[in-house]
């Protein structure tokens, strides 16, 4: 079995025993997966490295027809690509939003608006009354909040006072994503794949949540159009230009 024993034991803690095991290693571990399953990889923590394979040298490490397939869901775009051009013309895309003066503040701008009009007052209602908090879930949901307000330009707004979600649906969704892909990496292909097919399982919740995000992410893109077709040339416009440089990127995953 490898390795894989230990890691199937871990499931429920994975994060927290992945670090631990990574912390004993210096950062860097060859993992070794079971016999004739191709599931050898490296994982590594250390800044340098992920610079270095990421960016650096980006290049000389191809993702490989094997993670394409697991991370299928973001087609051609900037995590799966291993064609440089694209790559660097999605990078620049990227970079030419976040490195901007006013996308800086207006990220700081709407991550102090939120904490004061949102999170606060829901963790304020839950102190006076009592309610017991997911913490990693509460802010879990701030981020998603930000996020989409940032990048979509439309605000779920996942908090309120009286702690119910406005869209538990989308913002759970990235959270079955996530877990089905890390499922694909110490699944068997065959198996993940027999799933995919029969649309059983993981696979199934994969399919189901994959649906609801894209809906999601189709109704804010188009409701930020509507907008600014009523709003051309009016400083609300201007003030959110960064949508313009990110939406080529998010339309290209949802085509792909």
């Amino acid at each position: 079995m490898g390795m894989l024993l230990g890691v199937l034991q871990k499931l429920s803690n994975i994060h927290d025993y992945t670090i631990l095991v990574l912390k004993h290693y210096g950062g860097t571990l060859m993992f070794e997966g079971p016999w004739l399953t191709n599931m050898n990889c490296i994982l590594t923590a250390d800044p340098m490295n992920v610079h270095h394979i990421t960016s650096k040298n980006f290049i000389n490490y191809g993702k490989g027809s094997h993670l394409r397939e697991i991370f299928d869901y973001f087609g051609e775009g900037i995590i799966n690509s291993d064609n440089l051009h694209a790559w660097k013309l999605e990078r620049s895309i990227l970079h030419s939003l976040l490195q901007r003066e006013t996308f800086t503040i207006f990220l700081r701008e709407s991550i102090q608006k939120k904490l004061e009009n949102d999170l606060i007052p829901f963790l304020d209602h839950t102190s006076e009354v009592g309610t017991e908090v997911d913490l990693q879930f509460t802010l879990r949901r701030f981020t998603f909040d930000i996020v989409c307000y940032c990048f979509l330009g439309c605000d779920p707004q996942t908090h309120n006072k009286i702690s119910k979600l406005s869209h538990p649906v989308y913002e759970r969704a990235t959270v079955v994503m996530e877990e089905v892909l890390f499922h694909r990496h110490i699944t068997p292909r065959w198996l993940w794949k027999l799933q995919e097919w029969l649309q059983i399982g993981q696979e199934k919740k994969f399919k189901e949540a994959r649906e609801f995000f894209d809906k999601f992410l189709y109704e804010c893109i188009a409701s930020k159009r509507e907008e600014k077709n009523r709003c051309k040339g009016t400083k609300e416009v201007e003030d959110t230009h960064h949508e313009r440089v990110v939406e080529p990127v998010i339309l290209n995953k949802l085509n792909n």
